[in-house]
């Protein structure tokens, strides 16, 4: 028998004709590479080992050959059914995916990288800084484990986890497209989400997917977002709009803005005046998200009314805007708390 040949990276992620090249290449015949792809992207296989119905002498061969899952280190359950994981990856790394379910979808929010550069002030992955970004079958591997894990598909997934995805674009468009062509997800049921890296949402538009854009903006003014978001003192709050504005027009996408209400410091009716007037005349939604609190800082999250009066300074204007109350809350699994914590020893 043909000696198997290496492989430069782990198998998840290929694509069929990809795998079949592969197959072909270790001297299989060219079906093997279809039964290869159902036992991954169907089936969840571990190991090439675990394919039965590959020969025996075959599988025996290809103990070095890498699938590319990760193992579930750590596994919590808030009590409103939200499961948040922490995940061993190869090299002992660890990172943070969540389950999110509802009756009628299945929501995975996964992480782009091992840690997070951008350190934003009310955000507990960067106060534990960045270490690298995530391999694509790291990001596609995050999907799957949820969806097992619960024994149902999933529907949706957000790029809000451990991160900044636009700082890792060619890993996480390769899993969008791997999600999508491989596991079935549609490309509209995939949300993005960016600090806003310059220059990076232009390039994003110019692959026209089909995905939601969110931008996370949690400031009305630039030298409010340079209080929360170090990284603003280079991208100034008029430039990521004009992008925005940009990525409206090439692509037909609305962007939605994410905005983490901290009481006393960007919620009061001014901050959603200026806000409303920075928004006017493009395609925008407006996700308010009330703080959800981490040990490193003191913000407090805004009160029902001061919430409300935000909401309805935005509406008076014509914004389109909803509030977003995290899940999983009382497992450290909502938005902003996500790191990779004590736990992971």
């Amino acid at each position: 028998m043909i000696a198997v040949q290496p492989t430069s990276k782990p198998l998840l992620g290929a694509s069929l004709p990809e795998l079949t090249d592969w197959v072909q290449q270790q001297g299989q015949p060219a079906y093997r590479g279809k039964q290869l792809y159902q036992w991954i992207y169907q089936k969840g296989a571990k190991s090439l080992g675990e394919i039965t119905v590959f020969p025996k002498q075959w599988r025996s061969q290809l103990e070095d050959v890498s699938i590319g899952r990760s193992t579930i280190h750590y596994r919590a359950v808030a009590s409103d059914g939200t499961v948040k994981y922490l995940l061993k990856l190869a090299d002992g790394q660890i990172i943070e995916t969540v389950g999110i379910p509802t009756r009628d979808r299945l929501t995975v929010c996964v992480s782009s990288q091992v840690g997070c550069p951008m350190a934003c002030d009310f955000c507990a992955t960067g106060k534990g800084g960045f270490i690298r970004n995530l391999e694509t079958h790291e990001i596609v591997d995050q999907v799957l484990t949820v969806q097992e894990d619960f024994d149902r598909r999933v529907s949706h997934i957000v790029f809000m986890g451990m991160g900044e995805p636009l700082l890792n674009a060619e890993n996480a468009i390769a899993a969008i497209i791997c999600l999508n062509r491989d596991v079935g997800i549609g490309q509209r049921m995939i949300t993005l989400s960016t600090v806003g890296i310059p220059g990076r949402i232009r390039k994003l538009a110019e692959r026209q997917l089909q995905i939601t854009l969110a931008v996370s903006l949690h400031a009305s003014n630039q030298s409010l977002r340079e209080q929360l978001i170090p990284s603003a003192k280079a991208y100034s709050l008029e430039a990521l709009l004009s992008e925005c504005r940009d990525y409206v027009k090439a692509t037909g996408r609305r962007v939605s803005f994410e905005y983490v209400l901290l009481s006393g410091v960007n919620d009061l009716p001014t901050h959603a005046i200026e806000l409303a007037n920075h928004l006017r005349g493009f395609q925008n939604h407006v996700n308010l998200i009330p703080y959800n609190p981490i040990n490193e800082v003191d913000y407090q999250r805004p009160s029902p009314q001061q919430i409300q009066t935000f909401v309805d300074e935005l509406e008076q204007r014509k914004i389109a805007v909803s509030v977003r109350y995290s899940r999983g809350l009382d497992a450290d699994a909502a938005c902003g708390q996500l790191r990779a914590s004590k736990l992971e020893s």
